[in-house]
């Protein structure tokens, strides 16, 4: 078995704790009471009750951090701790249509980070029908359960599959989107648009999908799968390739040769 921090095995003990109530409600969706947030936007009873078991959990274990949370917004603690930032239904479009393809994801972002600035030290995505978790910390790689995570070694864009996001009503820049879309999808061997962001991450760094990209996401979505891509040898920067993707919302993930491929193309067709 892999050695992780006593952190990890909290985050686990919480979204395992969450995880099988997800599945039973999975099961029983049609009966789930949903409300609109927004244009295409929904929320279930099912992200509500996670979200709610992930935070009483997580907060017996560090009762005086902060949280940042989809549903419940921000929680505050002691700023000068780290805080859990949680998405605890991320693909809910999928879950409400029967798909079973969505996860749940944790990270720790710490105020005290490299340079003074925050930064994301522990990342965790669970994915409760395939009981698959990933999860990393920073400096020690990545993992999926007891496996050593690493990214694609492809080196060729037209052996690539990439990942993406679809803008959708009232989603995201679909000008922009189709300009990117026009650039790579005749350089690569497929792209794939699965509806869990936090997922493609997780496949980018576990070998899965070759790359990834998409815009217009909150921290919740990605902060996670930011770090475990980058613990599993990935390069992950804004669609401009700098160090901003959290902040931004913004993200262009893949292996170091990949990456400035992908780049080059975004680059030219957002000029």
């Amino acid at each position: 078995m892999v050695s992780h921090s006593g952190l990890i095995t909290v985050i686990e003990r919480a979204a395992r704790k969450a995880g099988p109530r997800l599945r039973r409600d999975f099961n029983e969706v049609q009966h789930l009471q949903v409300s609109r947030k927004g244009p295409a936007d929904f929320v279930s009873m099912a992200d509500k009750r996670a979200e709610e078991t992930l935070v009483e959990e997580l907060r017996k274990a560090r009762p005086d951090w902060g949280f940042l949370l989809e549903e419940g917004g921000v929680i505050e603690g002691d700023p000068d701790k780290p805080r859990w930032i949680i998405d605890p239904l991320d693909g809910t479009s999928n879950f409400l249509h029967g798909i079973p393809h969505f996860c749940m994801s944790i990270a720790v972002e710490d105020p005290r980070g490299a340079q003074g600035k925050p930064e994301i030290t522990h990342g965790y995505i669970y994915q409760p029908i395939t009981d698959e978790s990933f999860w990393a910390e920073k400096g020690r790689g990545a993992w999926l359960q007891d496996q050593r995570l690493r990214v694609s070694a492809r080196k060729d864009m037209a052996d690539a599959l990439i990942a993406t996001g679809i803008p959708f009503l009232g989603h995201g820049n679909f000008a922009e989107w189709s300009r990117i879309f026009g650039a790579v999808a005749p350089e690569v061997a497929g792209i794939r648009r699965f509806g869990s962001a936090a997922l493609d991450l997780a496949w980018v760094a576990a070998g899965r999908f070759d790359g990834f990209w998409e815009s217009k996401l909150n921290a919740w979505d990605i902060a996670a799968g930011i770090l475990i891509v980058r613990e599993a040898g990935g390069f992950v920067t804004d669609f401009r390739g700098q160090d901003n993707a959290l902040a931004k919302g913004e993200v262009l993930a893949a292996n170091d040769q990949l990456h400035s491929k992908l780049h080059k193309l975004l680059a030219n067709s957002l000029r």
